[in-house]
């Protein structure tokens, strides 16, 4: 018999989802092929619709919620991970079909994962968490594009959420001039603080278009 670790579960009964600290074993985690110790988890947004019973994030129950975390191998079926390794995981269905990171202790498929470098310890990861990792993401897509700071000012839509205040404190500091779009204009202080150059009101950016308008953003 396995030792248990704590977990944080949401269920749910006909209509009523609960959410609560658990006790569980190795033996009730879902299937994979490499076993984490998890030392770290992020706050997404997506884990506060699942944690306040919002439809359709959660998709199986009873299920451990958090979207990521990073952690060391406590034990490996495949080769490329060993025992010490330390490790993150984004998304792969965490806290929607296979059991997520508010938990001691994940198993997880290997393919899921990716070994940390020595210069980002395990709470910077998560300290990046999701958010980060999907605004670099579309930072990487820019530069694919071929799309520089001398081209203009770029604009951020959805700017004071996750995704966006990382995605505005980061191609500041690469150069950009950036247009922080947002709903809540009470936080522009904070967008500035992040190097936005100007901050609008995201209904501007409603307003019918001409189809042969000057372009505007990079």
């Amino acid at each position: 018999m396995t030792d248990k670790f704590q977990a944080l579960m949401i269920d749910k009964k006909e209509d009523e989802q609960s959410v609560n600290f658990v006790k569980i074993s190795e033996d009730e985690l879902m299937e994979g092929n490499v076993l984490v110790d998890v030392t770290h988890s992020s706050l997404n947004y997506k884990d506060g619709l699942a944690l306040t019973g919002a439809p359709g994030v959660v998709r199986s129950f009873p299920m451990i919620a958090g979207i990521d975390f990073s952690g060391i191998v406590k034990a490996s079926e495949d080769e490329k991970f060993s025992q010490g390794d330390r490790v993150v995981l984004n998304g792969y269905g965490l806290s929607e079909n296979h059991f997520g990171g508010y938990s001691e202790r994940a198993r997880v498929k290997s393919d899921h994962l990716l070994k940390l470098p020595d210069n980002i310890s395990n709470k910077q990861a998560m300290a990046i968490g999701t958010a980060g990792y999907t605004a670099m993401l579309c930072i990487l897509g820019l530069e694919d594009w071929g799309i520089k700071p001398e081209d203009g000012k770029i604009l951020v839509t959805g700017a004071s959420g996750g995704v966006g205040s990382v995605a505005v404190s980061i191609l500041s500091t690469l150069g950009f001039q950036v247009v922080a779009s947002t709903g809540r204009l009470n936080e522009t202080e904070y967008l500035t603080g992040l190097g936005a150059t100007s901050v609008i009101d995201r209904s501007e950016l409603s307003e019918p278009s001409r189809p042969l308008g000057k372009e505007i953003w990079a």
